[in-house]
C-alpha cells in the first residue's frame, strides 16, 4: 500500500546551506531566522521582513517580467534581497508552518502564489498562469510561482496554512488533492484536473467534486488548512496593507 503524506518538521534548530545558517521556530506564527556570511544573497517579498540588525544591507532584486505585467497579474511588484552578511528574520501575518525546500542544480519547484517567503539568489524566480477554470475557481488563485535552481544548492522557504505534509511520488504514482490543499510540487510532477459529478434530490440537481491529480516522480506538499486572508498582508513594521487588485496596486504606486 502506498505511504501517506508525512508531516514535515515544524521546528528546525539548525539548518544550513551555502553561506547560510537558518532556524525555523515559533509555535503559532512561525519565523524564519537567517544568519548570512554575505556570500549568498537571499531575496524576499518586502512585507514579510520581521526584523534585521542595522548593519545588514538590503537592495532590490531584479525581476524578469515588467512592472505593468506584474501589476495586472496581481503579483508582487517589488522583491528585495539581503546584500551583506548579518542576521534577519521573516514571517507572514498568519498562523501556519514554514518549510525549507532544498534544490540541487537544475531542480525546479512550483509554489502556490503568495505563499513564498524567501529564496537564495541562485534560485531563479518566475510565475505562470494556472490552467483550468475549476483550478482557478476552487484553487483560490490564477498564478503559480516558479523556482529553478541554476547552480549549486538552493533553498526556497514557503509558508503553509495549518501544517505542511509532504508526499514523495514514485514514477507513475498519483495522489488527488483538493485544489486549495496543495502548496508546492517539483517540476518533475505533473498536475491535471479531475471533476466528479453527483446528482442528488428529487429534480436531479448536480454538484461537482474537484481535485487536482498529481503524478510522479517527485515531491508534493499539502497544507492542512487552506486560508487566504480577506485583505492583503500588512507591510513590515505594521505598515499599510497592500491593496488587492490591479486598481489598488496601481493606486498604491501613484499614492507613494
Amino acid at each position: 500500500m502506498p505511504s501517506a503524506p508525512k508531516l514535515l518538521p515544524t521546528q528546525i534548530p539548525e539548518g544550513t546551506s551555502s553561506g547560510i545558517r537558518y532556524r525555523l521556530e515559533g509555535e503559532l506564527v512561525p519565523v524564519l531566522h537567517l544568519a548570512l556570511d554575505g556570500s549568498m544573497p537571499v531575496y524576499f517579498e518586502h512585507h514579510v521582513l520581521l526584523w534585521k540588525y542595522p548593519n545588514l544591507q538590503i537592495g532590490l532584486h531584479p525581476l524578469r517580467k515588467g512592472l505593468v505585467r506584474r501589476a495586472f497579474a496581481g503579483m508582487p511588484l517589488l522583491l528585495l534581497q539581503v546584500e551583506s552578511g548579518g542576521e534577519v528574520a521573516f514571517s507572514r501575518d498568519a498562523p501556519g508552518h514554514v518549510v525549507a525546500l532544498h534544490l540541487p542544480t537544475g531542480a525546479g519547484l512550483q509554489v502556490r502564489e503568495h505563499q513564498f517567503l524567501a529564496a537564495t539568489q541562485n534560485v531563479e524566480y518566475d510565475y505562470s498562469r494556472m490552467k483550468g477554470f475549476a483550478n482557478m475557481m476552487y484553487g483560490g488563485g490564477f498564478f503559480i510561482d516558479q523556482f529553478m535552481c541554476s547552480s549549486g544548492e538552493g533553498v526556497v522557504w514557503v509558508h503553509g496554512y495549518g501544517n505542511v505534509f509532504e508526499k514523495t511520488l514514485e514514477p507513475g504514482e498519483s495522489i488527488d488533492i483538493e485544489p486549495g490543499g496543495w502548496l508546492y510540487y517539483d517540476h518533475s510532477v505533473s498536475m491535471s484536473q479531475e471533476v466528479y459529478g453527483f446528482k442528488t434530490g428529487l429534480l436531479g440537481g448536480g454538484g461537482n467534486l474537484v481535485f487536482n491529480r498529481f503524478t510522479g516522480p517527485g515531491r508534493v506538499g499539502l497544507q492542512s488548512a487552506y486560508y487566504h486572508p480577506p485583505g492583503a498582508e500588512t507591510g513590515a513594521g505594521g505598515g499599510q496593507a497592500q491593496a488587492p487588485g490591479v486598481g489598488g496596486l496601481l493606486g498604491g504606486l501613484l499614492g507613494n
